[in-house]
């Protein structure tokens, strides 16, 4: 092995782990978006809102649901710390929200 074999390895090393953190965090804004498109339709029929919040906490533990009316649209957006190693000690925020039609089906 060369030295320079030896130097440049470590960081391809990382390189690859922070791609892999990043496809983690993609799948987890992915899961947060359903849940908030869940919760957004739960919330425009009217159904309890306990219910909205167990739909958002499909996507994980730390998942918090903030509720708003725009207009004719009821949003939900949910927010959750990342839970990838790198990602969460930096302290990432992960958000993503949906809108429904009140009192749609």
């Amino acid at each position: 092995m060369t030295a320079e074999f030896a130097t440049v390895l470590p960081a391809v090393v990382l390189v690859l782990g922070c791609c892999l953190g990043a496809v983690a965090v993609v799948g987890q804004q992915v899961r947060l978006a359903d849940s908030a498109a869940d919760a957004a339709r739960s919330l425009a029929r009217g159904d309890d809102p306990g219910h909205a919040v167990a739909l958002a906490a499909r996507a994980g533990s730390e998942v918090a649901l903030i509720s708003e009316r725009r207009g004719e649209f009821t949003c939900a957006i949910l927010r959750a710390p990342s839970t990838v190693g790198p990602f969460a000690a930096l302290g990432l925020i992960v958000e993503a929200s949906s809108c429904a039609l009140a009192g749609g089906l």
